[in-house]
């Protein structure tokens, strides 16, 4: 760990020039943008940044892998709402960092990676190291920049923050030579602000739109707003609220949404798709309007768009115009701001009856098998329903929560009830494993306040398992609940339910998790039984470091529901247990 402050740490409020390194340029810049935090791995190519730390008050945690660098960067900027900060050398150090730019791109988390790269002279000759990364990134970034001269190392990294932050949030990457780093140059932080961000020009609600969206909420029946990612983005958690308590109309939630709306509010139905209730599919597919705020009709959304809410008006409130009707056709879209455009519809929003239509969802929750977790016998056999249940049970809900891919990622979703934003970090557009660990680190540094649970199966987390060094090494207190059934769980309940169980390649042989978290120095244990949850649990919440479990869990369980490729949303395989007749179906021409 490198926590660094004394005479250069003011320089980047100055507002006459001084002359600095490229390098000390580049630090001065990330702390007047705010930056206290920085996660990286030096190299060769980026040696200049790293000698010129020592210099500022920035604190740098050493990964042990450069995707570690990336996904602690976007966990950082997913739990805390500020720009997370990556750092890597030249070649497969910036490569490295692919995924977890990615990953921070399909989910539009704002982030900058600074990589350095070989002197401007060597360029494009193969020299050691070197990659065109900006033409590697080049899809996966909001934006990206080469930087072969000291001057514009200030005005790019401001520029980079600013892109980054602005509209749909997303990673932005800064390619400095090493030469751009040692030389010198005046600088001024001021002088290098960016010019005002100017919006998209499609950026303007139009009042005739308001009074469409408005008329057609009047005018419903049986509406359902659906919210995303983009509800937290934005901030729009209480005009949400105020929308959906005002008309009486339900809410659905995106995985990335979980949090966005209060798990225990009463208008809350849960998450909508792929694995979200049967009663909240077939509320959608019955619905007469849908209120998509701040989402993108994802595929794991709405199963086959072709025969998705077939019945519904749409209206589309979204700040990215390249989002209206890429993947569904709506009637109404609203570009902006959630926010700002809710804040101009809702004086338009009276209030409305919506007592049957709430009425019709509810009945229909006992017309499908539900698992009551809390209920169910305990028959010798630890489900990672349990576990989730249990872990949510005993923190209260008052936790921060970061998983990794597969089921226990659908069970986290299900079974832990999220009350408030940016307590579930999860990679939903990418579906990166891997993601859970490096990402709770980012998130811890971020929130040190908070108590952060990794949430991981044995397979991704043997991923990126090395930074359990990182963990220690930065002496940073994160509870870790492994998932551990032996198998790469998602991928062997596709095979059990669409190939014939043919369960190639999908078993693992696992390491002792005790003994590997032991052999860092992390305290842990075992757990076979419901049993021991509690105690488990407890245990690692009042451990003064970090604390690892090992759940072994029922290895052949699967989530349910579950909407098989290419299916309707309301084609789900559901839970196994009767199901009797749907009130939605007898509801659906009122």
């Amino acid at each position: 760990m490198a926590t660094n402050g004394n005479s250069q740490s003011s320089t980047a409020h100055l507002t006459t020039p001084t002359p600095l390194t490229g390098a000390e340029i580049l630090w001065a810049t990330l702390a007047g943008e705010g930056v206290t935090d920085v996660f990286g791995y030096p190299g060769g190519a980026i040696l200049p940044v790293y000698d010129a730390l020592r210099k500022f008050p920035i604190r740098h945690i050493l990964v042990r892998h450069e995707q570690g660098a990336a996904h602690m960067a976007d966990g950082y900027a997913r739990a805390s709402g500020r720009v997370g900060v990556a750092m890597a050398t030249s070649g497969p150090g910036a490569t490295n960092l692919v995924t977890g730019i990615a990953t921070a791109m399909l989910d539009s988390i704002p982030m900058v990676c600074v990589t350095g790269n070989v002197p401007t002279r060597v360029l494009g000759t193969d020299a050691f190291q070197e990659v065109d990364i900006t033409g590697v990134t080049l899809p996966i970034t909001k934006h990206n920049f080469l930087v072969t001269r000291t001057e514009d190392v200030a005005a790019t990294l401001r520029h980079a923050f600013q892109i980054a932050r602005s509209g749909r949030p997303g990673p932005v990457l800064v390619d400095i030579t090493k030469d751009a780093q040692q030389g010198s140059a005046n600088f001024n932080f001021e002088a290098a602000k960016p010019r005002p961000y100017r919006p998209h020009p499609m950026l303007r609600v139009e009042d005739s739109g308001l009074d469409q969206a408005a008329e057609l909420i009047r005018n419903a029946k049986r509406p359902v707003i659906l919210a995303g990612h983009g509800v937290m983005e934005s901030g729009a958690m209480e005009q949400v609220r105020t929308l959906a308590e005002r008309a009486q109309i339900p809410v659905a939630l995106t995985l990335l949404g979980l949090g966005g709306f209060p798990a225990s509010h009463p208008l809350n139905l849960g998450m909508m798709g792929m694995h979200g209730e049967a009663w909240v599919n077939d509320a959608i597919q019955e619905a007469d309007l849908l209120i998509a705020c701040g989402m993108r009709f994802d595929d794991r959304v709405t199963g086959t768009p072709a025969t998705y809410a077939l019945k519904a008006k749409k209206i589309h409130i979204e700040v990215d115009p390249a989002e209206i009707n890429k993947n569904v056709k709506v009637d109404v879209a609203l570009v902006g701001d959630l926010a700002e455009v809710l804040e101009q519809l809702l004086p338009r929003i009276a209030g409305r009856d919506g007592a049957a239509w709430l009425k019709a969802i509810e009945a229909s929750k006992g017309a499908v098998a539900v698992h009551d977790i809390k209920n169910l016998p305990d028959m010798g056999h630890l489900y990672a329903a349990h576990v989730m249940h249990d872990l949510w049970r005993m923190t209260g809900g008052d936790a921060v929560v970061v998983t990794d891919v597969g089921q226990h990622q659908m069970w986290e979703a299900q079974y832990f009830r999220h009350e408030r934003p940016r307590t579930l970090i999860t990679s939903g557009g990418l579906g990166t494993m891997g993601f859970a660990l490096p990402a709770a680190i980012g998130a811890k540094i971020a929130c040190p306040e908070k108590e952060v649970w990794v949430v991981a199966g044995d397979g991704g987390f043997q991923m990126t398992a090395a930074e359990l060094a990182t963990i220690v090494q930065e002496k940073i207190k994160i509870n870790i609940a492994l998932i551990n059934n032996g198998y790469l769980g998602m991928v062997r309940q596709w095979q059990e339910f669409f190939y014939e169980r043919n369960y190639e390649a999908t078993p693992l042989v696992c390491p002792d998790f005790v003994k590997l978290a032991g052999a860092h120095g992390i305290a842990a244990r075992a757990v076979h039984k419901r049993a021991e949850v509690a105690e488990a649990v407890a245990a690692a919440r009042s451990a003064a470091g970090p604390y690892l479990i090992d759940f072994q869990v029922e290895k052949e369980d699967a989530v349910y529901p579950m909407i098989p490729a290419g299916s309707a949303l309301h084609e789900m395989i559901r839970r196994p247990g009767k199901r009797v007749k749907d009130p939605l179906e007898e509801t659906a021409d009122e």
